[in-house]
């Protein structure tokens, strides 16, 4: 039976015992996997390939003014939730052979075959990636590319929903904003398929929306405090240079809704 096979009849004997999802049964099985492998003899790290040793470690943050760092996940945080840095996961990449098998086939192998929560699959394989040129800064898996934005704001999610939906409000706090992002919002929220913000739950609201040819998400999550993180994610952008001027124009439009909730 192979490994694969193996760890479905885990899951699915979990689930059958508890009464949980196949999906949690599965996070269970594989941190207790990654527990007991722990608990025992460590996973030697993996021969690492020719030089350049350089290109192990993740870049540096950067940040442009104005707009939130673009930061990568810590090795220390790394290390807490999987057990090991990403020197030892760049290594174990490198064995599987994660250049010529792609960004899907190696998430899933670190799952599979090494018991890594899905997020982290994810975010490792990412930073590979990148550390050896095969993604730029900002590009998603499918080739195009992303930018967030975040401000917190004093004001609840729900009055941070009012002032977006808003459409007198939100003529105030987009007075300074970029033309083009003004409409697309305004299209979103009374255009031909008028879009709303939803309130998941208290301290979270959501939308979606076009953008021209890409997608904007905004995210609005309660803090402590009577205040709330409010995130524009665009999405599906050409390229770097897009990625830049759309983070320009979305942290000037969050200053004015942040501006405008203070007052």
């Amino acid at each position: 039976m192979t490994r694969a096979k193996k760890l479905k009849k885990a899951i699915r004997s979990r689930a059958g015992k508890t009464g949980e999802s196949y999906t949690s049964a599965r996070r269970q099985v594989l941190e207790a996997r990654r527990r007991r492998a722990t608990r025992t003899t460590p996973e030697a790290p993996l021969a690492a390939p020719a030089p350049p040793p350089a290109r192990r470690r993740p870049p540096a943050p950067t940040a442009t003014r104005g707009s939130r760092p673009r930061s990568v996940t810590s090795d220390s945080a790394v290390l807490k939730k999987t057990g090991h840095g990403f020197d030892h996961w760049f290594s174990v990449l490198d064995a599987f052979g994660a250049r010529a098998k792609g960004h899907t086939a190696s998430a899933r192998h670190l799952s599979e075959a090494h018991g890594v929560p899905d997020w982290h699959c994810q975010m490792i394989t990412v930073e590979y990636e990148r550390a050896h040129g095969l993604r730029a800064t900002n590009q998603s898996c499918d080739g195009d590319f992303q930018v967030s934005v975040s401000r917190t704001i004093a004001g609840t999610v729900s009055q941070v929903a009012h002032v977006l939906g808003d459409a007198r409000r939100r003529a105030q706090w987009l007075r300074g904003a970029d033309p083009q992002l003004a409409r697309a919002l305004e299209a979103a929220f009374s255009g031909a398929k008028p879009r709303a913000l939803t309130l998941k739950r208290d301290d979270y609201a959501r939308m979606r929306f076009p953008w021209d040819a890409s997608t904007v998400e905004i995210h609005i999550t309660g803090k402590p405090g009577g205040k709330a993180s409010v995130a524009a994610v665009n999405t599906k952008l050409a390229g770097p240079d897009e990625v830049e001027r759309r983070r320009q124009l979305w942290a000037a439009a969050l200053d004015g809704l942040r501006a405008q909730l203070a007052g």
